[in-house]
């Protein structure tokens, strides 16, 4: 019996060497990922330079933080039913270029009404790409280093940019801009949405996803990019069957909620945890600090400290998840999370504060993003982008409510409580993250993602 395109394609993608292509595709996915992450990750260190500015209250920057989240919420759910019927690449584009233009709109926004329509309709292109970035890099990996090469993704493109993001806010308010905070913000959102322009002209060199092709019907084309891989040997489209090829016109929504429910609904819960910790939690940090007595200046340094511990996590996740797999990796990093938040809570002095606080981001980093990984993984193709786009997306929307949250329970019941209540949700992730799928370790895809509920 003749193999199938779909079979021959994942086993050949599996087992392949790194080729030139697979080094671009992989440096062009995290170059999109960094420029896409760096503008949500560097508003909490723009938060105190927009009150400065007097541009926007504290209630009109939570309303500006959610509206990007709610847009991201939109982008993430909504994208994995376009990529998913009609490919990868078209929609990894235009995620680019919507992002990048309404970024650039939002730096000359005259008021905050517009600022807050081009923030919500950049957060849709945000939303759209992290979950293509991982399943479009993960689908050309081989399976034996697939953690490594989503690790290195995360690296550049999730992990370097939140130390240069805060740098970057540091460098505009202290050194080029130090008695116009207006411009601090506008000129970082102005660079941020350039950055993401140049990378989507680039971008147009990529090849679509040789698994996505090969279930859609698609099967010589898969064959080609295969060749354009490097990979030695590839039949001819003849020799092979096409009767096991995924329904082109399959609902990829039906396929998550009909044949994975415990795996979304688990996906969403860790999403939740993470976002809310990370981007909630984050938006505010520095606000925070500067409540305890710091000045802003400090507390963006003491920030853009424990920001270098999201690189750190990064470097570790490229040992720890083809070594010790990504169930162990992200469970243990959620429950030193929730230990390391009560302690941060705790910390009074500078050393303190800055040593909690790396140690509490490293573990939330590994956590959420070991998690993020396995997510991508434990989806069929015909389904990946939105099973992943789903879990995530419920996240952003919960985090959307936990930013405004955080404030209103800090007002009302302390800062303690806050993170009381942050470190209670993080072990429960730990918990869902059991209930994820099977280990992703050194498998490939298709054995990963079988319909077993």
């Amino acid at each position: 019996m003749a193999q199938t395109i779909e079979a021959y394609v994942g086993k050949a993608l599996d087992e392949a060497k790194i080729s030139p292509l697979h080094k671009r595709v992989i440096a062009l996915i995290a170059a999109g990922y960094f420029f896409d992450v760096i503008d949500f990750t560097i508003f909490g260190a723009l938060v105190p330079y927009i009150i400065g500015s007097k541009f926007a209250t504290g209630a009109e920057l939570a309303a500006i933080g959610s509206a990007t989240i709610f847009g991201m919420f939109i982008g993430t759910a909504g994208q994995g039913q376009f990529s998913d019927r009609f490919g990868r690449r078209f929609i990894y584009q235009f995620n680019l270029l919507l992002f990048g233009v309404f970024t650039i709109l939002g730096a000359f926004a005259p008021s905050v009404t517009l600022l807050i329509v081009c923030r919500f309709i950049a957060g849709i292109g945000i939303g759209a790409e992290q979950p293509l970035a991982f399943a479009y890099a993960g689908e050309y990996a081989p399976k034996d280093i697939r953690g490594r090469i989503l690790a290195i993704v995360h690296f550049v493109g999730g992990a370097c940019v939140w130390p240069i993001g805060t740098a970057l806010a540091l460098l505009l308010g202290t050194v080029i801009f130090p008695s116009d905070p207006e411009y601090v913000w506008r000129g970082a959102w102005l660079l941020i949405g350039a950055g993401a322009l140049i990378v989507w002209v680039f971008r147009f060199s990529l090849p679509e996803s040789p698994r996505y092709l090969s279930t859609h019907g698609r099967g010589q084309e898969a064959l080609d990019v295969l060749k354009k891989l490097q990979i030695q040997n590839v039949p001819a489209a003849s020799s092979l069957t096409t009767d096991a090829a995924s329904n082109t016109k399959s609902d990829p929504f039906g396929v998550v909620f009909r044949q994975f429910p415990k795996r979304v609904i688990a996906g969403m819960i860790c999403f939740t945890a993470f976002f809310g910790v990370a981007i909630g939690l984050g938006a505010w940090l520095p606000n925070i600090m500067n409540a305890k007595g710091f000045t802003v200046t400090k507390s963006i340094e003491y920030t853009l400290w424990m920001n270098f511990a999201v690189p750190c996590a990064s470097l570790w996740m490229m040992y720890a998840l083809d070594k010790l797999g990504r169930k162990p990796t992200s469970i243990v990093a959620f429950i030193g999370a929730a230990i390391m938040a009560i302690v941060f809570a705790n910390a009074t002095t500078p050393t303190q504060l800055i040593v909690a606080g790396f140690i509490m981001t490293f573990f939330v980093q590994v956590a959420g993003n070991a998690m993020q990984i396995f997510t991508s993984e434990v989806f069929p193709t015909n389904a990946r982008a939105s099973g992943f786009g789903w879990a995530a997306g419920v996240g952003r929307l919960a985090t959307a409510f936990i930013m405004p949250t955080i404030l209103w329970v800090q007002a009302g019941y302390g800062l303690i409580t806050v993170f009381v209540c942050l470190a209670i949700l993080l072990v429960i992730a730990a918990g869902a993250v059991t209930q994820l799928g099977p280990e992703a370790r050194q498998k490939g895809l298709d054995d990963i993602a079988k319909p077993t509920g």
